[in-house]
């Protein structure tokens, strides 16, 4: 019932995306996906800490 999806059927749900969406806003909601996909792996392994916590011993700016 449901076969591959082949390139008419891609083309044809990026040009629905890029209508809208707008094509200003397709490399930010590209970015979103990939910070979520990886997020999303990260917290399967269960061993990467989040992006955002910066070791505290590591930082350089310190006594300048």
């Amino acid at each position: 019932m449901f076969g591959t999806i082949g390139l008419p059927e891609l083309l044809l749900i990026f040009l629905i995306v890029l209508i809208i969406f707008g094509a200003g806003k397709l490399p930010q909601l590209g970015k979103g996906i990939g910070e979520g996909i990886r997020n999303f792996r990260g917290a399967l392994k269960g061993n990467e800490p989040p992006k955002g916590d910066a070791p505290k011993g590591d930082d350089d700016s310190k006594g300048r």
